[in-house]
């Protein structure tokens, strides 16, 4: 990431109060925030079930944001349409649940869509270096993932340098995602290893008030 580009900054609604998902939703924007996180998980690939396309579609006249979607699911090229038709703009997928994940990121391109990649923290970077010259975005997974307020495996800060190192190297254009564990304890590090975007989600959601969250996130920025 050129030095003269702050973090974009990806609140995870996984965390947010599910009484009130499009007032939460708004609080995104209002902090200053560059994108929505949606993680879909479906009690397969991990344990929890959280929500699915319809949860988008109801939330995407709440923000003007990128909707960036995070499959925690097994069969994910089963799900793909229904969230591209219910306002995704971004759509990743785990390495881990798919096969054919070339033919995949093709599909969700096609769609005008932009195509992600995502690793757990047990799965190495050579897993994916053949779909590196397709992804728009790599997601490293910094806990293992179903669950919020983890604390980040710090050892998946390696996999960001290296990713970081390989698209300098190669010329390729994909962003790259970090998600588990992200806070101002963590941030330093964080940052310093080469991520274009962070997701945080309870860090930021557990927030009492309009301007700790904008603190929050102006914090996230500058680090």
């Amino acid at each position: 990431m050129p030095d003269n580009k702050s973090l974009i900054v990806a609140p995870s609604i996984l965390s947010a109060d599910f009484a009130h998902m499009g007032r939460d939703t708004e609080y995104i924007k209002q902090a200053g925030a560059d994108w929505v996180h949606v993680d879909v998980m479906d009690g397969s690939f991990v344990p929890p079930i959280t929500f699915g396309a319809q949860m988008v579609e109801a939330l995407r006249p709440f923000s003007p944001l990128p909707f960036d979607v995070h499959l925690m699911i097994d069969h994910p090229e089963t799900q793909i349409d229904n969230f591209a038709k219910a306002g995704a703009d971004l759509i990743t997928f785990h390495i881990e649940a798919c096969t054919h994940a070339h033919r995949l990121l093709q599909y969700i391109k096609s769609l005008g869509k932009k195509a992600g990649i995502s690793i757990v923290p047990s799965t190495p970077i050579e897993a994916i270096s053949e779909l590196l010259c397709e992804v728009d975005l790599v997601l490293v997974m910094s806990v293992n993932p179903g669950y919020g307020g983890q604390k980040m495996i710090p050892q998946t800060l390696k996999k960001i340098a290296l990713l970081d190192k390989i698209r300098k190297e190669q010329g390729f254009g994909y962003q790259i995602s970090i998600d588990g564990g992200v806070n101002l304890q963590t941030i330093g590090d964080t940052a310093a290893s080469g991520v274009d975007i962070v997701v945080a989600g309870s860090a930021f959601y557990g927030l009492s008030d309009a301007a700790a969250r904008t603190a929050f996130v102006q914090n996230l920025k500058n680090a």
